[in-house]
């Protein structure tokens, strides 16, 4: 009921200074009515009318300190910082005791970028003020911007221990922890919060968050459980639980969390994707195809979402309709190696050599150095007949890998192939030694080598020694 009275009081008071306005009858208000009114207009961004009520209020009160402050506020606000900091050496003459004049002055250090400054600033002013809590967390702040995440750390921790229902500061305490790794540590602080908090559903969130980075993924569902009993609206609670669920491979309780998600709020194209995964992950493929589809309808340029399509659909064997998803998503992000990698081994399983190849090459261009694909790359060659690059191609690889056997052998059928049968023999008998089981790969890709006389006397003569 005060608080009630409170806001009436507070809304009369703007309803008498705007018909003061619009009538220009004088009337009086006292000092913090007028702060009340300019800070109002000032939250509101209608400078004009908060520069009109200061103006006013110090023509009726000049000797306010308060307006004072509130002008240091204003002037801030419009940037005018070396008029703040004059205004501020002002006030502390006459009140140099009033923690305000320390905090104000702080934000100004901060404005300029002197952050060590700034933090100087509300030591002092902590020595002055009663609410510690305010001050504690601009103090964490201050130590943020200079990188002092322990000593934010602790400032937010003393905020809290003056006002446990600062929400803020609580996010504030955990970013820290985070950042420095120390999920232990938060596990310790948020259990020791719950203890004297029980019914926070952040800090049960954000517990579970902690257990979700250790991978205990059982410990997570359980206090995300504990949040959303707390506040059964808690959406992204209901989001991280999912989200643990499906490490436990719990697909359809996941689902059912994902789905709460939807009921509380419009739909995303994260939550949409991630309850296609679940499907697809329960062999479900027309409902995880649904998602999917629902997912990039939602968010057309989520490259995510078509690439899930596109994987649905090479398991489901429809290549042309992979293929079709997969030049959405490279669209979207054609600096991607690995989708033009899928592009061309899709584009190989199709028999479109040509387009296989420019996937090799452009996935190349952009850095992917993974052996089986350039042996990929090198085959497609092969067929297309350019044995030379190919050749080029595998001897570049083994710089990397010497002894690889699958190189190897290619390359001894390669040397074959264009008639440099000492080279052949060469990279075969070395092949062989170093794994002559593998000499199969000739036998199933390159058949035709296979029969070759100079092929079968180099295995006779490796078998005879």
């Amino acid at each position: 009921m005060h608080l009630d009275n409170e806001e009436e009081e507070y809304r009369m008071t703007l309803s008498r200074f705007e018909s003061m306005l619009k009538t220009n009858k004088v009337l009086f208000f006292d000092s913090e009515e007028f702060e009340s009114i300019i800070l109002h207009y000032l939250d509101s961004g209608k400078l004009t009318l908060a520069k009109k009520a200061l103006k006013l209020g110090q023509e009726q009160h000049p000797n306010s300190t308060s307006l004072k402050l509130v002008e240091v506020e204003l002037l801030i606000f419009q940037n005018k910082l070396e008029a703040a900091d004059k205004l501020l050496d002002q006030i502390e003459e006459i009140d140099p005791t009033n923690e305000e004049v320390y905090i104000q002055r702080s934000t100004v250090y901060s404005k300029k970028g002197n952050h060590l400054d700034a933090i100087e600033s509300l030591k002092k002013a902590l020595k002055l003020t009663e609410d510690l809590a305010d001050v504690y967390s601009l103090l964490g702040m201050e130590y943020l911007l200079v990188d002092e995440i322990e000593l934010a750390k602790d400032s937010f921790i003393q905020c809290l221990e003056n006002d446990e229902e600062d929400q803020s500061a609580l996010y504030n305490v955990i970013y820290c922890f985070d950042f420095l790794s120390e999920n232990n540590e938060a596990i310790d602080f948020l259990t020791a919060y719950i203890d004297r908090k029980p019914y926070s559903e952040i800090a049960w969130h954000q517990l579970g968050r902690q257990y979700f980075a250790l991978k205990n993924y059982k410990k997570a569902v359980w206090a995300f459980e504990y949040a959303t009993l707390i506040d059964d609206q808690f959406l992204g609670a209901y989001l991280e639980k999912g989200k643990s669920l499906e490490k436990l491979k719990k697909y359809k309780e996941a689902i059912e969390n994902y789905v709460v998600t939807l009921e509380l709020d419009d739909p995303t194209s994260y939550v949409l994707l991630r309850i296609g995964s679940c499907y697809e992950d329960l062999n479900n493929f027309p409902q995880a195809m649904e998602y999917y589809k629902r997912a990039v309808h939602e968010d057309p340029s989520l490259d995510k979402g078509w690439l899930s399509l596109t994987d649905l659909s090479i398991k489901e064997e429809k290549y042309d309709k992979a293929l079709m998803y997969l030049q959405k998503a490279i669209n979207i992000d054609e600096f991607n190696d690995k989708y033009w990698l899928r592009y061309a081994v899709l584009n190989k399983t199709l028999l479109d050599f040509k387009e296989a190849e420019k996937g090799y090459k452009k996935a190349a261009e952009l850095g992917s150095h993974i052996m089986e694909h350039w042996i990929g790359w090198a085959d497609t060659l092969y067929v297309l007949g350019d044995y030379e690059e190919a050749i080029n191609k595998l001897l570049q690889v083994m710089d990397f890998e010497a002894d690889n056997a699958d190189i190897l052998y290619r390359l001894s059928v390669l040397f074959f192939t264009i008639e440099n049968y000492d080279k052949g023999s060469e990279y075969l008998e070395i092949a062989l030694t170093k794994n002559f089981e593998k000499r199969e790969i000739i036998k199933t890709y390159f058949p035709i080598q296979w029969e070759s006389p100079f092929v079968q006397n180099t295995i006779r003569k490796f078998t005879k020694q």
